[in-house]
């Protein structure tokens, strides 16, 4: 039921008109008078009290509590707030002499060229250049370069950088020269929000039946803010029809994720999971998209600049792509005509041919390499 609230002015009116009513001989309520200040005295407590009753019925319902609040209020059912995430994602190690093997080591370090934000190498057993023996990724004898994951050391949003800035190895690596990230990282993520906690609490509630498709959805979406996945039932990973048996794919916006992420959501989901009902989780299959592309630059424009806004248009397009979402070769060029400055937009090729690059419940499509010129 809502509260019925006075302004000051409404409340000093209802107390003359009571006390009017009351005693007719009690008329006075004049600026200056006794009973006017009477009257707003005893209005201002009743402001005073109004606020408080406000304030307490704000901290009973998590419709209307914030922050704090909002956490001690969940915490009655068990619900925690989701913490910031980590940006993270594939950098490449090079050098420019590759006669001898070289070690990335998992700990490393790396940082963007402003020194603003850092990055240490993390572990992924299914990188085919990790060596559990050595507790690195190997560089070996004649290959000019590894692609290795890393994650950032401070978590949220403000740690998403863009391609091209992770530049510096802050510790020399022996046989090692350069770093760089072909692909901006874009899933550093904040603490949950106020209203996506609440999103996500509803959600809870309904998930309580247990071993439900909602929640085994919702057990995944708890393990991670910002996670993709598919959740295919009663087949088995390689397609086989598998009766009792469930899969989910996650990503986490890199195609990569972690082996401590799969973990996470493994344990997450077999919280809910029905008795005897088998499931599995995996990363995805990164298909990789590359696109060939030639334009012609409208007048006033300069050329440099509208490829370089197309090739970044195309990259974020394509790593933007849901985990099972296909790519159509013909919306290649309307991204490209969605640039300012384009006038037209020739000989384009996805993966040298002309044909869509299909992409099932297994499989993320991700941006290679972008030709545009």
């Amino acid at each position: 039921m809502a509260l019925q609230t006075y302004r000051f002015s409404e409340i000093v009116g209802n107390i003359a008109a009571a006390v009017q009513s009351s005693a007719s001989a009690l008329t006075d309520f004049t600026v200056g008078s006794v009973l006017r200040a009477i009257a707003e005295a005893t209005a201002s407590v009743c402001l005073w009290l109004q606020a408080i009753i406000l304030q307490v019925l704000t901290l009973t319902r998590a419709a209307t509590s914030k922050g704090a609040d909002l956490d001690s209020w969940c915490a009655d059912y068990g619900f925690e707030r989701l913490e910031a995430s980590a940006s993270t994602g594939q950098v490449t190690f090079a050098r420019f002499t590759a006669t001898q093997q070289a070690l990335i080591a998992v700990g490393a370090t790396v940082q963007t060229s402003d020194g603003s934000q850092n990055f240490t190498v993390t572990l992924d057993t299914t990188n085919s250049a990790y060596n559990p023996t050595l507790g690195g990724y190997v560089i070996p004898a004649n290959t000019a370069s590894v692609s290795v994951p890393v994650e950032n050391t401070v978590s949220g949003s403000s740690g998403n950088v863009q391609a091209s800035t992770i530049a510096v190895i802050t510790k020399p690596i022996p046989g090692v020269d350069t770093v760089t990230n072909t692909a901006a990282f874009t899933n550093g993520i904040d603490a949950e929000s106020d209203p996506a906690f609440r999103i996500r609490f509803v959600a809870y509630l309904g998930s309580l039946s247990k071993a439900t498709g909602a929640a085994v959805a919702y057990a995944v979406t708890s393990a991670r803010q910002g996670l993709d996945y598919t959740i295919t039932q009663n087949y088995a990973y390689n397609g086989t029809y598998q009766p009792g048996y469930f899969y989910v794919v996650v990503d986490d916006g890199t195609g990569h994720p972690s082996d401590t992420l799969l973990a996470n959501v493994a344990n997450s989901i077999d919280a809910v999971r029905g008795l005897t009902i088998n499931f599995g989780v995996f990363a995805p299959v990164v298909t990789t998209a590359n696109v060939g592309m030639v334009l012609a630059t409208a007048a006033g424009h300069t050329h440099a600049t509208v490829v370089a806004a197309v090739t970044t248009a195309l990259t974020d397009f394509i790593n933007s792509l849901h985990v099972g979402v296909s790519l159509p070769y013909t919306q290649l060029a309307g991204i490209a005509y969605d640039v300012p400055g384009v006038a037209n937009a020739t000989s384009i090729t996805l993966n040298s041919g002309t044909s869509d690059l299909a992409a099932d419940d297994r499989h993320k499509i991700v941006a290679g390499t972008i030709a545009v010129a």
